[in-house]
């Protein structure tokens, strides 16, 4: 637990757990279905492993998430109070995508959209066999700008270096574009349409792309009207 408010508010009890720097990303990434270590570090790239061991003790000691271990195999999976906490974090990003402005070139990660869009691949969409969607990011570093995604048998993963697989589409695009696209400030067709998202491969795969992922939670958030 994090310092004491001297406050008997349930508010203030709760955050005396919950508003430590990164606590609440650990729960978001474990309601959406991270249980290993290693699962969470993806979904928190820039999160030093010792922190985010010490805030699952923390969790765990709390009651929020259960620490399981069946031989060498470890997962944390969050209790109900765990799992109460998800409409929390929804409003909290809802709230975000209407009311905080404009994200910041060090908000963009290719590691985080990825991780993400991994989670939403709408499996019933894509071809059967093995599917490879190349993701290039023009405004990136060379060490940042070529990733994987391959999608096979209901499962998904994120890969950094070339798997060795055919490519089935290639997605070129800013990030900044593909982020706005994921967050739907822009639709697919806009980013089509105007370049800011470009789709290389076979036109049948080229037209099904968009309907390979269902977009963040976050998407479908009405926009307040700005002044």
């Amino acid at each position: 637990m994090g310092a004491s408010y001297h406050q008997f508010c349930p508010v203030a009890k709760a955050m005396e757990l919950l508003d430590e720097r990164w606590t609440l990303l650990v729960v978001r990434e474990l309601v959406s279905g991270s249980e290993r270590f290693n699962e969470l570090r993806r979904g928190l790239p820039r999160m030093s492993p010792g922190l985010l061991s010490r805030r699952l003790h923390q969790l765990v000691r709390a009651g929020v998430v259960e620490r399981r271990v069946e031989g060498t195999d470890v997962r944390y999976v969050p209790t109900q109070a765990g799992r109460e906490l998800r409409p929390v974090l929804e409003a909290l990003g809802a709230w975000g995508v209407r009311w905080i402005g404009e994200l910041g070139d060090a908000d963009l990660d290719p590691k985080l959209l990825l991780w993400d869009m991994h989670r939403h691949v709408d499996h019933r969409a894509v071809p059967d066999g093995r599917t490879v969607v190349h993701f290039r990011f023009r405004d990136m570093p060379a060490g940042l700008r070529a990733w994987w995604l391959v999608i096979a048998a209901g499962e998904a993963d994120v890969c950094d270096v070339d798997p060795g697989h055919e490519v089935s589409v290639t997605v070129t695009a800013s990030l900044r574009a593909l982020v706005q696209v994921w967050l739907g400030d822009l639709s697919w067709p806009e980013a089509l349409r105007g370049g800011a998202v470009e789709v290389a491969g076979p036109e049948a795969l080229r037209r099904a792309l968009p309907r390979w992922f269902t977009l963040s939670e976050f998407a479908a958030v009405p926009r307040p009207a700005r002044a």
